[in-house]
């Protein structure tokens, strides 16, 4: 049930947080002069180019599964837990923890959304 329950709220986490890798967290370095690290992370690591290219489908992705997860999340909510109270303590935890990471991924995918779609409008 634990693995089960943790999938889509993973996931979500998963791909919110490559919002950050591709693009949030470059923005950052280059705004505080750091531009110099950026360049070395690309230098080992090419493929996050790929992702700051297509930044419009990554969080498109991350929309998407995080949209699917609160869906999930939403109609598993009143699930029966078992009867046995050591379990039913265990499956009260998890709900918890699974709600928490779907509404984690929920708000950095807020905050990376405003720093590369709406914050570089007001810098112009």
């Amino acid at each position: 049930m634990g693995a089960k329950r943790y999938s889509f709220p993973v996931l979500a986490l998963l791909t919110s947080s490559s919002t950050l890798i591709c693009c949030v967290i470059p923005a950052l370095f280059v705004a505080l002069g750091f531009g110099s690290v950026i360049a070395g992370v690309v230098g080992a690591f090419p493929q996050i180019t790929w992702a700051s290219e297509n930044k419009g489908l990554v969080f498109g992705v991350a929309a998407l599964m995080i949209t699917l997860s609160g869906i999930w999340e939403w109609k598993r909510r009143n699930d029966p837990c078992p009867l046995d109270p050591e379990l039913a303590a265990s499956c009260t935890k998890i709900r918890k923890i699974s709600f928490y990471l779907w509404l984690g991924s929920a708000i950095i995918l807020a905050a990376s959304s405003f720093f590369v779609f709406v914050l570089p409008n007001f810098l112009e």
